[in-house]
């Protein structure tokens, strides 16, 4: 097909270069893939390149301690992709021995990995006929296509799939993968795409029927729900605090954050009081709200309202073991979390 003639061509003048196009082995491979889904490769290059200087094979990814594989995931979010990468690590590790499955049905197997990661690996590292489908992809193909189904239903992710299939190159399926990608990253962008010069533009109906900005279709999701966060960050006899492991499967599963008390709504420092009291802790020399507006942290599903209430005391809550204020820095935290200990300078304050 011309369209799939046209991808490729262009590819070869306009691809850049990045350090996992320079191999076929799968774990760098399948490193990059988990470390770039939701992430664009602006942010996730480093995080990549740290990966594999601290693990550079698969055997010491699996043998790391999680909560050191959580620390160097620590602002890319949705840390479930940290905790499937390294548990899939010590499966092929001690189960495959270090093999990693060479098919896509072999690949769909492995825990975090989705059709669109199987496909990328078995086409890139093992030739296989295997169409990818990103947000790039389905961009390309709605605008190309004029497709009005919506992107995020069923029947439209069989649709684009079939269609990638369709056109792909069968006998250069990763060259063509990479292509389609990289096309819509660079030319048939979100916002403002170089039409002008698109080497698609003659049979691109969106182009044809001045449609781009409504090219793909999205339904929209349901509004966040909003929680309110109050953190309390404990300054214990000028040389302590206290930060807790999150467990359960909520977010930020097994990353730690300074005790937590959520509320139905924003609190003053009167209501905040009100609730402290039911945790029965409530000794304190000096009661500090570090943020008097709340901080909003935005999760694709919820919005948190969060403040950070700054406690000095002398007497260690119950059921708490305290950690050294100068420990801080070696745990795993969230985002906002370290956003927060960036900012906020416990030296002055002890």
């Amino acid at each position: 097909m011309q369209i799939t003639k046209t991808l490729i061509s262009w590819y070869s003048n306009n691809k850049r270069q990045l350090p996992w196009r320079n191999t076929k082995d799968p774990y760098y491979i399948w490193l990059s893939e988990i470390i770039l889904q939701q992430t664009q490769i602006k942010q996730g290059l480093p995080y990549y390149e740290a990966f594999i200087e601290q693990y550079p094979t698969v055997f010491d990814l699996a043998n790391a301690d999680e909560e050191a594989v959580l620390k160097l995931w620590q602002g890319l979010g949705y840390y479930s992709r940290a905790r499937n990468l390294h548990a899939t690590a010590k499966y092929i590790a001690s189960e495959l021995h270090g093999v990693f499955p060479n098919s896509y049905s072999g690949l769909l197997k492995l825990k975090g990995v989705g059709d669109y990661t199987a496909s990328a690996i078995a086409s890139f590292c093992f030739n296989e006929v295997a169409a990818v489908v990103d947000g790039n992809v389905y961009r390309v193909l709605a605008r190309f296509y004029g497709i009005q189904t919506p992107i995020n239903t069923t029947d439209g992710k069989k649709m684009f799939k079939a269609l990638a299939s369709d056109i792909i190159d069968s006998k250069n399926p990763a060259d063509f993968n990479q292509a389609i990608m990289e096309f819509g990253a660079l030319q048939c962008k979100p916002n403002n795409p170089n039409c002008s010069v698109c080497p698609l533009k003659e049979n691109c109906v969106a182009f044809r029927e001045n449609t781009i900005s409504l090219l793909p279709v999205k339904l929209k999701n349901n509004k966040p729900k909003k929680k309110y966060f109050n953190f309390l960050v404990y300054i214990i006899n000028e040389q302590q605090t206290i930060i807790e492991k999150r467990h359960g499967k909520g977010i930020w599963q097994n990353l730690y954050q300074f005790p937590l008390l959520e509320s139905k709504h924003s609190l003053d420092e009167v209501a905040f009081l009100k609730e402290l009291q039911t945790r029965e802790e409530l000794v304190f020399d000096d009661l500090t709200l570090f943020n008097s507006v709340d901080i909003v942290h935005k999760l694709s599903h919820q919005h948190l309202y969060t403040k950070f209430w700054v406690i000095k005391t002398s007497v260690i809550p119950k059921n708490n073991k305290p950690i050294a204020i100068s420990e801080i820095e070696t745990f795993a935290v969230p985002i906002l979390i370290k956003n927060f200990i960036d900012v906020f300078n416990f030296q002055s304050e002890i």
